[in-house]
């Protein structure tokens, strides 16, 4: 438990901020009461048009929500947790998402590795799970180069996916491998850190690919600027004969409290006025539209639609289906 409780500091520090020791407390609390490791899959397959495609999962941690969801109150996070059958702190998910495109396996972002400690790391037991293994992989598109997003590159030194090309947008190359961002941005600097580790030994092999326009990166496959979170966060938008995913990154990340009301924001959000600007935008598209939507840190396998309820919007998870059709 001493473990987890430090990787939950070093979360924290990572995004800037120091919080107080109760809320490390809490998640003890949550881990003596919560004790049983369950050996889930850590995979599931849909199909977007004639395309499979594999949300895979890194694992959960806990998260005192109280300590770092911000433009709210403990009153209206707890009302709506608890309509939600939760209580804080809640298990957040960290998902990555596999697309088998033609003769490529691409990849949407990776998880944390070791670097948040003993419950998440599971993206390759996942990948090999679902048949699969990290050399095989051709391309890894990031949404952002946050390390539960990007600490699964590397592993003691190593490039985890020494056959993958490494799709970052330009802005958020620029903002995170800046050499003098720390001293610009020292709350960060552990981040800045995170960054240049697990993101530098590719891009010293020549494997980092950037871009900063939304054209095709592989058929059917285009970015799309969604700054906020991060300065260059990045939606991936996937299309196959009449059907469409939007790959959200860290547009949200907790959805029993975020659908219900946008405008709440969290600590990790490097501008959280732009934050909560773009979520309302995606949520009101993705209900508009009816495409399909995958979160990295939506309950797993983060993958549903969302709907237009009242005022805000509902969550809608995918129905579980053994055939393509019945999604």
């Amino acid at each position: 438990m001493k473990n987890l409780k430090n990787s939950v500091i070093h979360w924290f520090l990572s995004a800037g901020t120091v919080f107080l020791l109760t809320a490390i407390v809490s998640i003890s609390v949550y881990g003596q009461a919560n004790g049983v490791k369950l050996d889930q899959p850590g995979y599931y397959r849909l199909a977007i048009g004639e395309i499979e495609v594999i949300a895979v999962s890194d694992g959960t941690l806990p998260i005192d929500l109280l300590q770092v969801l911000t433009n709210t109150t403990p009153k209206e996070v707890n009302e709506l947790l608890a309509d939600n059958f939760q209580s804080n702190p809640v298990a957040v998910s960290v998902n990555a998402y596999l697309i088998k495109l033609q003769d490529k396996l691409i990849l949407v972002d990776c998880g944390a590795a070791e670097l948040y400690g003993p419950t998440l790391g599971n993206i390759s037991t996942s990948l090999k799970r679902a048949g699969y293994t990290p050399e095989q992989i051709d391309a890894i598109l990031i949404t952002h180069i946050h390390a539960d997003h990007t600490g699964g590159l590397v592993s003691e030194g190593k490039m985890v996916f020494p056959n993958a090309d490494i799709y970052i947008s330009k802005g958020e190359i620029d903002f995170w491998l800046d050499p003098q961002g720390a001293s610009k941005r020292p709350d960060l600097k552990k981040s800045f850190a995170d960054a240049q580790a697990k993101v530098g030994p590719y891009l010293k092999a020549g494997k980092v690919k950037a871009f900063d326009s939304n054209k095709e990166l592989f058929p059917g496959i285009k970015p799309i600027p969604s700054p906020g979170h991060t300065p260059g966060h990045t939606f991936y938008a996937l299309e196959n004969h009449g059907e469409k995913i939007l790959f959200w990154g860290d547009l949200m990340h907790v959805e029993s409290v975020q659908f219900a009301n946008p405008s709440v924001t969290i600590a990790f959000d490097v501008d959280s006025e732009k934050a909560a600007i773009a979520r309302k935008k995606a949520y009101h598209e993705a209900a508009n539209e009816g495409y399909w939507v995958a979160s990295d840190h939506i309950s797993f396998p983060g993958i549903g639609h969302v709907k237009a309820e009242k005022k805000n919007y509902v969550w809608v998870p995918i129905n579980y289906s053994t055939y393509s059709s019945g999604q």
